[in-house]
């Protein structure tokens, strides 16, 4: 995009105070009107359920390793309708239901941790300082569903840059909103889940290509079940590993125990790569059934190491017994 803007470095102190904030809201989306770089998918009318605003992107070069797939993508409402998001209930069709309820205006992200310059980024910063581009990823649930999405986002690894990680740091982790009021799940699930849900990468898996702060969907805002205004897409691991809503990333030197791992230990390992070899303790992974799928009309697959990402990840876990360290 020709409207290019780097971060320069800065200090927590020149952090955008929240009063400028709030009163460039309005610039902010007047501005987003007039952009005419790259491309701008049919806006229609704004949607809870399907998404938002259009969003201005260009689509990632076909000579990017594993940024694209000519499996048919999956229709925008089943993605929508079909989704795991426990903090609005544990149905697939809760978030959908119920996700309308979460406020994500104003947004922040905040960086800290293993990082020489901690701070916080608003949304607005988020979106005009990165330049966006649409990935057609697979995406693959533990439980053997998957679907594909045209995702619109930009490399976690920019993001990361702009904190300068320390020598230090050696992982991520990812927190996620938690807000009883908001999220209604949150409260009949106390107790069983440790809130805020948290998720983590090992560092350079979060620098990696493929790894994507996704903004958008099928060209428009994220809908708020699938993980607005911000998220993880992490295309080679289970689906559960690319947190929604995110709200904190902090940089630190020992692997942090996620949610799941909370949870489930025996059934939720740190890495959960996609691993048709492993199955889980409930049901095989060695198929899976692609959306749109019923009960007569099953659309079942065979699993592929990696999500299919073998060629582009493998090489990050050479070392590693996958059966072990799953």
């Amino acid at each position: 995009m020709s409207n290019k803007r780097l971060f320069p470095p800065v200090a927590s102190s020149e952090i955008t105070p929240e009063s400028a904030y709030l009163s460039r809201r309005t610039f902010m989306r007047a501005s987003a009107a007039l952009l005419t770089t790259g491309i701008a998918a049919d806006s229609g009318s704004a949607s809870p359920r399907t998404g938002g605003e259009a969003l201005n992107y260009q689509r990632a070069s076909p000579s990017a390793n594993g940024f694209h797939t000519a499996e048919d993508q999956t229709p925008q409402d089943d993605v929508a309708a079909y989704c795991n998001f426990y903090e609005f209930g544990t149905e697939k069709s809760d978030p959908a239901s119920y996700a309308h309820e979460m406020s994500v205006d104003p947004w922040s992200i905040e960086v800290d941790g293993e990082v020489s310059r901690p701070g916080k980024l608003h949304l607005e910063d988020i979106m005009s300082g990165f330049d966006l581009e649409e990935r057609i990823y697979r995406l693959r649930c533990v439980e053997a569903w998957s679907m594909v999405v045209p995702w619109v986002g930009f490399p976690l690894a920019k993001l990361l840059a702009r904190f300068e990680p320390t020598t230090r740091a050696r992982y991520v982790e990812f927190s996620t909103l938690y807000d009883s009021q908001q999220m209604r799940g949150t409260r009949s699930l106390t107790g069983l889940i440790e809130w805020p849900y948290r998720e983590g990468l090992r560092l350079d898996e979060a620098l990696h290509p493929l790894t994507l702060l996704s903004v958008g969907m099928y060209g428009k805002t994220l809908p708020n079940q699938n993980g607005a205004p911000i998220r993880l897409v992490v295309p080679w691991k289970y689906g559960f590993k690319s947190i929604k809503s995110i709200v904190k990333i902090r940089l630190v030197e020992k692997q942090p125990v996620t949610s799941w791992e909370l949870f489930a230990p025996s059934e939720y390992g740190f890495y959960s790569n996609v691993n048709p070899e492993v199955d889980h303790p409930r049901w095989s992974q060695k198929s899976e059934r692609r959306l749109p799928s019923t009960l007569f009309r099953p659309n079942r697959i065979e699993t592929k190491k990696f999500n299919g990402y073998e060629e582009q990840v493998a090489s990050l876990y050479t070392s590693m017994d996958l059966k072990k360290q799953y």
